[in-house]
């Protein structure tokens, strides 16, 4: 609250704010997890917990995902932000197509969760999902990734991997989680006592 003073007397308190922004609000849409065709049989849950420095679930975290198609495109399919034509509402996916994009928020547990298609890779990488997440606290996004155990091969001759030492790479490998479940958490900072190793980070320049 503001404690100047103008034309020689006190001006009263201004209002106390509160920082956003709010990634629940408006970025959130029906189904934005669900980034696998409904049905389909190869589909695999992705899912985990955003954690603070504390160690602390992330309540209003909100994460987005990018990948590769399984034969290892990038083209994806547009269709996850249809509307509706009379109300501008937003309607989901259509369910049928795979657009290789998904976005969910944390729930209040810190939780989050993805129905996908396991990602296809090149010959010089292995498989994985992009991954950017906003959270309070942070001022600029994070992007990090998620590999997968079943590429052990190609893990150990991909680009960012072999030049990261073992217990970082460790951070972003999902780990099996139960048929078709993977379980992959996002640890923000790590923790003054150690109990999680802090995610890698990554820098576009």
């Amino acid at each position: 609250m503001s404690d100047a003073t103008a034309g020689g007397g006190p001006l009263a308190p201004t209002p106390a704010q509160t920082i956003g922004p709010f990634f629940g609000h408006a970025l959130p849409f029906p189904d934005g997890g669900r980034i696998a065709p409904e049905g389909h049989p190869d589909a695999v849950t992705l899912h985990g917990l955003v954690r603070d420095g504390e160690g602390t679930p992330v309540p209003d975290a909100l994460l987005e995902f990018w990948q590769a198609g399984p034969d290892g495109s990038l083209a994806g399919a547009p269709g996850s932000l249809r509307r509706d034509m009379a109300t501008g509402a937003f309607l989901g996916r259509d369910g049928a197509v795979f657009t290789g994009f998904g976005r969910v928020p944390t729930d209040a547990g810190g939780h989050y969760a993805i129905r996908t298609l396991p990602p296809g890779g090149r010959p010089d990488a292995a498989p994985y999902l992009a991954v950017c997440v906003h959270a309070r606290g942070l001022l600029h996004h994070l992007f990090t990734r998620v590999y997968f155990p079943e590429h052990a091969a190609a893990r150990a001759t991909d680009p960012l991997l072999a030049g990261l030492p073992e217990e970082r790479a460790r951070t972003l490998l999902a780990r099996p989680d139960g048929p078709g479940r993977y379980r992959f958490d996002v640890q923000l900072q790590q923790p003054a006592d150690g109990r999680y190793e802090e995610t890698v980070f990554l820098a576009f320049r």
